[in-house]
């Protein structure tokens, strides 16, 4: 198969291209940074120069494949309402060029999306947010609208997705912990977050393009939920920085943007995933990596 990645040269999708490579499919790798254009080309694919920004870019590369996975993503979260919004035009000109194909389009969501029963971890299967309540849901509502017509997409919802360099989200909220010189945590800490590493996560989305089902939803989890407080604990370890509880109303001003999400207790299930495609994820957990966690200088 040859298969058009979006965000390419991201830490997901330049694994996911390695990945893809190594299961015999060509790859045409998206990309906008000259200075990551040679990487790509040595991990073997074909490197095409656009943008999330440039739908005709898109449209081009889509047009070129056998099939698209989508994982480019702002990840400038000052702005990211408009980042989903922008994601939902971007799975939009996808869409227009597989329609009627049969071509998969595979999307890319967060697990959050599928919290809808508190205290329950997310299934694949639940109904999920709308984008006024979370904006990331802008990408599933793209995907539904785009699969009403006539395209094959499915979509694979990620958590906090890791190796000893990058944490999903817990990379920022490490940035924030050495610059205040505390690991903290609201409340107990008990709060959990779903994770995988980032080779279980490539391999996962190999196996959902090859399967190719329509209108199906996948959780890239290997660890259901793992208690922020042992997140902060070890990070603090790594950093020999004190972990320290904070109460609710501190936590926007400690934690900024990420403070609405960073007592959120969002634990997800990959037990559907597991079954459908044969998944066994193999990786580090994720306290695992903190332990070995580069540190930038």
């Amino acid at each position: 198969m040859r298969v058009f990645v979006t965000g390419a040269t991201g830490n997901i999708g330049q694994n996911v291209v390695k990945e893809l490579i190594a299961a015999g499919h060509q790859v045409i790798g998206l990309y906008r940074s000259e200075e990551k254009a040679a990487a790509l080309a040595a991990a073997g694919a074909e490197i095409y120069r656009g943008s999330i920004a440039d739908p005709d870019s898109l449209r081009e590369g889509a047009a070129r494949s056998d099939g698209v996975i989508h994982l480019a993503f702002n990840h400038d979260f000052s702005r990211f309402v408009q980042n989903c919004e922008d994601d939902r035009r971007v799975i939009a000109a996808l869409g227009s060029v597989l329609a009627g194909s049969n071509r998969p389009l595979v999307i890319t969501s967060g697990t959050p999306i599928a919290n809808t029963v508190p205290g329950e971890p997310a299934k694949e299967d639940n109904p999920i947010i709308g984008a006024d309540v979370h904006p990331r849901a802008a990408s599933e509502e793209a995907a539904a609208a785009v699969a009403a017509k006539g395209v094959n997409v499915s979509v694979v919802r990620l958590p906090q997705v890791h190796d000893p360099v990058m944490q999903g989200l817990i990379t920022p909220a490490i940035q924030m912990y050495r610059e205040k010189g505390v690991c903290a945590y609201i409340g107990g800490g008990l709060n959990r977050w779903p994770a995988a590493h980032v080779l279980d996560v490539a391999r996962l989305y190999r196996l959902v393009i090859e399967k190719a089902e329509p209108n199906a939803k996948y959780h890239a989890v290997a660890e259901q939920g793992v208690p922020m407080r042992h997140i902060a604990e070890a990070i603090g370890r790594r950093l020999s920085l004190p972990a320290k509880s904070i109460a609710p109303e501190e936590a926007q001003h400690f934690f900024g943007w990420l403070g609405m999400l960073a007592g959120s207790d969002m634990p997800a299930s990959s037990e559907q995933t597991r079954k459908k495609l044969g998944w066994q994820p193999s990786g580090p957990g994720l306290i695992a990596d903190l332990e070995r966690l580069q540190i930038a200088a």
